[in-house]
């Protein structure tokens, strides 16, 4: 698994169709520590049915932007530093865009079109999937036929399952952050896309092992029109406050590799904490050590008391002091 963190600020459609506040939220998006600013590139005509739902494919035609104006978008994001991404929705618009794309975001109505899958496998690029509305039979299926792609999908690194709920915004209680523990058993990085009203969940999701965490970005928090998207997103100062979070986090986990601590090594308290193994009384050379002679008291001096087992039945080679520190050359 890839275990480097990925914060991914999701400008999406805040910029409501008009590009001059779409340039306004990504400048403020480079002004935070995010790693990747992404947008949603599509067209309604390629994204819904206008003969079935007239409506969406409308409200969907009143949030384009020009190819040209996400070039540009594209361009400031990498001269800022940044890595630039975008969910993009039509399979046309990759040849054009896939160059500026280090991964592919399949958000999550796009999760079982698997189509799309096959014909992006041919870049081999990592993968990052949203699972919002899938059962976890249906994770398995795409990401078994995912793997069988080609043997790039293979390596755990280059599918992210991404957990998701897909409403705007959504209660605490609908993140069911426990579902990542079952992702990780399908041998793949795991990640967190979030539709809450604030970043315990993603600092939770972190916590759990997600390191790719996607959430909403504006301006303006509670705006007072009616896209749903600016409720569920987090401003400049909350982007801050998440990173000051899980960099927290970071130094609460620290080491995998279990060993003594530094300070507790320079405490002296690896000795002076722990037991080693005593003679209750005198005892006489020649005598045979039994249990009921030992004692078992701090500072671990001498034996151990994990090794006392080792002194049961040996012969003392010469008489020994009540409490003295024992060596196992005193025995035989």
């Amino acid at each position: 698994m890839n275990n480097r963190r990925k914060l991914i600020a999701e400008i999406g459609g805040n910029h409501e169709g008009d590009f001059g506040l779409a340039k306004e939220i990504l400048h403020s998006s480079l002004e935070t520590d995010v790693d990747v600013v992404k947008f949603q590139i599509y067209t309604g005509d390629s994204l819904v049915n206008k003969s079935i739902s007239e409506q969406r494919n409308q409200h969907f035609k009143k949030f384009e932007l020009s190819i040209d104006n996400y070039l540009e978008l594209a361009e400031i994001t990498i001269s800022k530093g940044k890595e630039f991404n975008a969910s993009i929705w039509d399979i046309s618009l990759f040849n054009e865009f896939h160059r500026y794309l280090n991964f592919f975001k399949i958000g999550s109505g796009d999760f079982t079109n698997i189509h799309l899958l096959k014909q992006l496998s041919q870049f081999k690029k990592p993968f990052y999937l949203s699972t919002g509305l899938c059962d976890f039979n249906e994770v398995k299926k795409v990401v078994s036929y995912v793997k069988s792609l080609n043997s790039f999908y293979k390596e755990p690194s280059s599918i992210c399952l991404m957990q998701c709920t897909s409403m705007y915004p959504i209660r605490k209680t609908d993140s069911h952050l426990s579902v990542l523990n079952n992702y990780k058993k399908l041998d793949v990085d795991i990640g967190y896309s979030d539709h809450t009203e604030d970043n315990d969940a993603l600092v939770t999701a972190y916590t759990l092992g997600a390191r790719k965490l996607e959430f909403h970005y504006t301006l303006e928090k509670l705006k007072t029109n009616e896209f749903r998207d600016h409720k569920v997103s987090l401003v400049k100062n909350e982007v801050d406050n998440l990173i000051n979070r899980i960099n927290i986090v970071d130094d609460l986990l620290g080491d995998s590799n279990k060993k003594p601590t530094q300070i507790e090594i320079n405490s002296g308290h690896v000795t002076s904490f722990r037991r080693g193994v005593f003679f209750n009384r005198d005892i006489k050379k020649g005598e045979i050590v039994n249990e009921k002679d030992l004692v078992f008291l701090r500072p671990n001096n001498g034996v151990s008391a994990i090794d006392y087992s080792i002194l049961l039945g040996k012969k003392c080679k010469e008489s020994i002091l009540a409490l003295a520190p024992l060596n196992i050359n005193l025995f035989e």
